[in-house]
C-alpha cells in the first residue's frame, strides 16, 4: 500500500508542477507528444483496449495542462497514434517517440510530456513493467535520464 501512496502522491506533485508552467506549453508539439505518450502508455502492452481509450479520455478532459487544448483535438491525435499503433505496434511506436523527441530541445515541456506518461501509466494503481519501459524509452529519445522520474 505505501508504494501506491507514493505513486499516488508524486503524481499530484507532478500535477501540480505542470499547472504551474501551463502557459509555456499551449503549442501544437506538446499537445501531439502528450497524446503521442498517452498512445504509447495505453498501448505498452501491445494492445489498447476500450477502458485505456476511457481512461485517455477523461485525463484529457480533466487535467489542467491539457484543459488548454480543445479536448476534440487531443483525442484526434490520441485516436491518430493508437491507430498507428494498433495497426503496426513497431512502426507506430517509432512515429510515437519521434513526436515525443521533437520536444528535446524544449527541456520543461519534455519533462511534463514524460510526466503525462507517468500520470496516465499510474492512473489504474499499476505502473507495470510494459509501460515504465515505455516512458524510459521516451526518456532517452529526449535526453532525458529515466532515473530522474525513479525509472
Amino acid at each position: 500500500m505505501a508504494f501506491w501512496d507514493q505513486l499516488k502522491q508524486r503524481s499530484q506533485d507532478m500535477s501540480d508542477q505542470l499547472k504551474t508552467k501551463t502557459d509555456q506549453f499551449k503549442n501544437k508539439d506538446f499537445a501531439a507528444g502528450s497524446m503521442a505518450m498517452c498512445a504509447l502508455i495505453a498501448a505498452a502492452d501491445g494492445t489498447i483496449d476500450a477502458d485505456e481509450k476511457r481512461k485517455v479520455a477523461a485525463f484529457i478532459t480533466s487535467n489542467d495542462v491539457l484543459s488548454i487544448f480543445p479536448a476534440s483535438e487531443l483525442q484526434e491525435k490520441f485516436n491518430f497514434y493508437s491507430s498507428k499503433l494498433q495497426s503496426d505496434f513497431d512502426f507506430g511506436k517509432v512515429e510515437a517517440i519521434q513526436t515525443v523527441a521533437k520536444l528535446k530541445k524544449k527541456p520543461d515541456q519534455a519533462r511534463a510530456v514524460i510526466q503525462v506518461g507517468i500520470i496516465i501509466g499510474g492512473a489504474d494503481g499499476h505502473f507495470d513493467t510494459d509501460e515504465k519501459r515505455v516512458v524510459k524509452e521516451a526518456c532517452q529519445a529526449v535526453g532525458i535520464d529515466p532515473s530522474e522520474f525513479d525509472l
